[in-house]
C-alpha cells in the first residue's frame, strides 16, 4: 500500500490486485480509458501526495509498532503512515495479507506485489494518517539499511533494462500448449474410442494440460503477463475457473500470504497445515512438547507420499469451495461449473455422467503429485521461523532455494525453479528469471547470504528428508515430555 514513491524511484507496491480497485476508483473519478486519461491520474495522484509535511503527524518506530492489532492496524511505505484497519476486509489480496505486516515497513513488500502503484496511490490517499518523524530510520532499526537499499537500487536497474515486460507470445505459445493437449485427448477419444488404453492415454495428455495450467494461472495470478490489471485478472478467472475448476480469489488470499511471509510461522498457509503434519522444528517441538499425536509424525515422510496424489481433488477443491459458496463468489462459482460442463459436453457422450467424473478427478490424482512436489521443493526444507521482521531481501532468500536451469526444468516446474527470483519479484514474467538470477546472486554474495541451488530429484528429496527430521524433532520432544 503506497501513495509515494521516493524521488529516487524506490516506491513500493500492495497486493497486486489492488490495482483493479485502483482503476475502477480511476473510472469513477475520470471517464475514458485513453493513455492521456491514464496519465492525468498519475499526475492527479503525484500532486495529491505532495502535501506539506506540516499537515502530517510525525510518529517514532515504537509507536507505529504498537498499531499491530486486527483491529488496529498501521503501515509504513516510502516513511508514510496508514491507516488499514477500516479497509483490511475489501483488500482483494485478502485481509491476512494487511494484517501479516500491520506494524512494520511495507515498502518493500508493497513494490514488490503491485505491477503499478500509481493507480493505487488514489484509491489509498484517504488512509494516508502521518510520517515518519524526521530523526527515525527508513525502516526498522533492526533491519540491514544497507542491504535495503542496495536491493532497492538493483530492483531500480532491473526495471530500466525492462525486465518486467513481458513476451506475449511466451505465454500465448504456453496457453496454445494447454488448448491443443486437451483438444488432442478429445480427438483421440472420438477417433479410437473409449477403452482402457486409450482412456490412460488421455489422462496423461489431459494431466499434463492441468499441471501447466496451474503454472499459467500462477503467472495470471501475480499480474505479470499483461500491462493492464483487468486483462491479468479476467485470464486468471478463465485459466483457474474455467480450464481447472478452482476459485481464483481462494488462490489469491491463500498464495499472497505465502508470498509476504514466506515460510514465517504461523503466517504462511503453506507451512501450518496442521494437524497433517508438522513443518519445522517451532511446530515438531511444540506438537511434542503438549504430547499432541494425531498419528505418528516419526513417519510424515511417508505420509506425504501416500497424500500427495490428492492434494489437488482434496485438499484444493474444498479449499476452493469454502471460499466461493459461503462467501458468495458468483463470477467463481459460474467460471468453476462452467469447467465440469465443458468436461461433460466433449468427454460425456464417451464416457456418461459418472465416467466422466471419474476421468475429472483421476487427471487430478495424476497432477496432484507433479503439482505437490514442485510447490514444495523450493520452501519446506529452508529456514522455517517465528516472525522476526527481516528485510524483504533476506527473508526470501533464507526460505528459498532454487533449482538447477535447463529446458526440461523450466517446463516441468513453470519456472519456479528458479523460485528466489520469483519470491523477490513476483510480478516479474518468468522469461526473465534466468537473465536475473545472477544479479541476485552476486547481492546475496555482497551481503554474505546464501544463494541455495539444487538438482531437480535433490530438492524432491529435500522434501522427504526435511519431513522426516522434523518428525524426530516431534518424536524426541514427544518421549522427554510425558503426559503428568
Amino acid at each position: 500500500m503506497e501513495f509515494e514513491e521516493k524521488p529516487e524511484g524506490s516506491g513500493s507496491r500492495v497486493d497486486e490486485n489492488q490495482l483493479d480497485l485502483g482503476e475502477k476508483h480511476q473510472a469513477n473519478r475520470k471517464p475514458g480509458a485513453s493513455g492521456k486519461a491514464k496519465l492525468s491520474a498519475r499526475q492527479q495522484a503525484n500532486a495529491k501526495c505532495d502535501l506539506p509535511r506540516k499537515s502530517l503527524n510525525r510518529y517514532t518506530w515504537q509507536e507505529i509498532q504498537r498499531h499491530n492489532q486486527k483491529t488496529d492496524q498501521w503501515l509504513v511505505i516510502n516513511r508514510k503512515i496508514y491507516d488499514v484497519t477500516g479497509w483490511a476486509d475489501r483488500h482483494p489480496g485478502g485481509r491476512q495479507v494487511l494484517k501479516h505486516y500491520a506494524g512494520e515497513d511495507a515498502t518493500d513488500v508493497f513494490r514488490a506485489m503491485h505491477p503499478d502503484p500509481d493507480i493505487v496511490r488514489l484509491y489509498l490517499k484517504p488512509l494516508l494518517i502521518g510520517e515518519l518523524a524526521p530523526e527515525e530510520p527508513n525502516q526498522e532499526r533492526n533491519k540491514n539499511s544497507r542491504l535495503v537499499e542496495d536491493f532497492q537500487e538493483l530492483r531500480r536497474t532491473l526495471e530500466t533494462l525492462n525486465m518486467f515486460n513481458a513476451n506475449l507470445g511466451f505465454f500465448f505459445l504456453h496457453l496454445a500448449q494447454i488448448l491443443i493437449l486437451e483438444a488432442l485427448a478429445w480427438v483421440i477419444v472420438w477417433h479410437f474410442g473409449s477403452g482402457w488404453l486409450i482412456t490412460i492415454f488421455i489422462s496423461f495428455l489431459l494431466t499434463v494440460a492441468q499441471a501447466q495450467g496451474s503454472f499459467l494461472q500462477h503467472d495470471m495470478g501475480h499480474l505479470s503477463i499483461f500491462k493492464k490489471s483487468k486483462w491479468n485478472r479476467l485470464m486468471h478467472k478463465f485459466v483457474m475457473g474455467h480450464l481447472k475448476g478452482l476459485s481464483s480469489k481462494w488462490w489469491n488470499n491463500w498464495h499472497f500470504q505465502h508470498h509476504v511471509k514466506t515460510n514465517i510461522y504461523p503466517k504462511d498457509p503453506d507451512i501450518d497445515i496442521r494437524p497433517l503434519f508438522v513443518i519445522g522444528d517451532l511446530q515438531a517441538v511444540e506438537y511434542g512438547k503438549n504430547r499432541i499425536k494425531f498419528f505418528d509424525y516419526e513417519k510424515q515422510h511417508l505420509i506425504f507420499c501416500l497424500v500427495s496424489p490428492f492434494v489437488t481433488p482434496v485438499y484444493f477443491n474444498l479449499g476452493s469451495i469454502l471460499e466461493m459458496c459461503p462467501r458468495r463468489h458468483w463470477e467463481d462459482i459460474a467460471w468453476a461449473i462452467s469447467f465440469y460442463i465443458r468436461y461433460f459436453i466433449t468427454f460425456g457422450p464417451f464416457y456418461g455422467i459418472f465416467g466422466t467424473m471419474v476421468l475429472i478427478y483421476l487427471v487430478k490424482i495424476l497432477e496432484s503429485p507433479w503439482i505437490a512436489y514442485v510447490t514444495q521443493m523450493s520452501h519446506i526444507s529452508m529456514k522455517i521461523s517465528k516472525e522476526e521482521n527481516r528485510d524483504w531481501f533476506s527473508s526470501q532468500v533464507l526460505a528459498t532455494c532454487n533449482v538447477e536451469h535447463s529446458f526440461f526444468n523450466d517446463w516441468f516446474t513453470g519456472h519456479v525453479n528458479f523460485q528466489i527470483e520469483h519470491h523477490l519479484f513476483p510480478t516479474m514474467p518468468r522469461h526473465n528469471f534466468h537473465k536475473v538470477a545472477p544479479l541476485v546472486k552476486s547481492l546475496c554474495a555482497k551481503h554474505g547470504l546464501p544463494y541455495v541451488k539444487k538438482p531437480m530429484l535433490k530438492a524432491f528429496g529435500d522434501i522427504l528428508r526435511a519431513l522426516k527430521k522434523y518428525g524426530a524433532l516431534w518424536k524426541e520432544a514427544y518421549c522427554t515430555h510425558p503426559e503428568i
